[in-house]
């Protein structure tokens, strides 16, 4: 069996840094060491952390309640209230921001603050998208993820209008929503906020998908960028199937397959990648 595997699959820049960053402080700091969110949205990497005595706050409520340790901000981002909750009750902090996604937070802090009304092309309930919606006046800010939403935004008589992206999103959905956007004639500035490691990604597993018999797409099941690879693949091969480990995978399924394509989402570690990899070569 011809087993082809995204070289771009795995931990993109942003949330290797962010991982690295979480193993550093608990290697290094005696208190106790937290992180806003999970890390990653990947199950084993957050066991693996627990493991070593790294707790989970998913709440504002939480941090309040924090008295000390060390805070890590994942690379998704937070809103800037995440910043003054942590600052003013005096807990240090380390942030992992992804420098893509810090460069939305500027970008909607600055055309908010210049009279813009702001969309968010991303899914609004995505922890980065939250993030971005907490550096603008909410008055001035749209989060849209589909055709019919972008099909029914309306905005005020003479007010501008800016458009950015979640840095995880769809690429040729985000072209598609600006173009319905773009038709009703606003005074519009579109930035393409959409990572070029993730349209670097979705592009590759495009390619492979149309060029095998079967697709394994691996990632966490709340990973966003991984869910779109699906979506991507599955367009171009029927045969896609979307797993977490290698446990997931019924290689039954493989049998009478001649070729297989392999991808993974920005929060798929390697060893995984590679043991998925190893299995199929072995079994077929």
């Amino acid at each position: 069996m011809e087993v082809k595997t995204a070289k771009s699959a795995g931990f993109c820049f942003g949330v290797k840094r962010a991982v690295d960053t979480v193993y550093r402080q608990a290697a290094e700091k005696d208190g106790p060491i937290y992180t806003y969110g999970p890390i990653i949205h990947n199950e084993e990497v957050v066991k693996d952390l627990e493991e070593k005595g790294v707790r989970v706050v998913d709440t504002e409520d939480g941090l309040k309640k924090l008295k000390g340790g060390t805070v890590i901000i994942r690379s998704h981002g937070v809103s800037k209230e995440i910043y003054e909750i942590l600052e003013k009750n005096g807990v240090e902090y380390v942030d992992a921001t992804c420098p893509y996604v810090l460069k939305i937070h500027r970008l909607v802090e600055k055309y908010t603050a210049d009279g813009y009304h702001v969309v968010i092309i991303g899914n609004d309930s995505h922890p980065e998208v939250e993030g971005i919606k907490g550096w603008g006046k909410k008055e001035r800010i749209s989060v849209i993820s589909s055709r019919e939403e972008a099909g029914n935004f309306r905005l005020a008589e003479g007010q501008k209008l800016c458009v950015v992206s979640q840095t995880t999103f769809h690429n040729n959905k985000f072209k598609e929503l600006v173009e319905i956007i773009e038709k009703k004639g606003y005074d519009i500035i579109v930035l393409n906020t959409i990572c070029s490691a993730t349209q670097e990604r979705q592009a590759e597993a495009r390619e492979i998908a149309s060029q095998v018999d079967a697709m394994i797409v691996i990632g966490g099941k709340h990973s966003s960028n991984t869910q779109k690879l699906f979506e991507i693949c599955k367009k171009e091969c029927e045969n896609t199937y979307y797993i977490q480990t290698l446990e997931d995978l019924d290689l039954t399924k493989l049998r009478n397959i001649r070729s297989v394509g392999i991808t993974a989402g920005a929060s798929t570690p390697n060893n995984i990648i590679e043991e998925v990899q190893t299995n199929v070569r072995n079994e077929f």
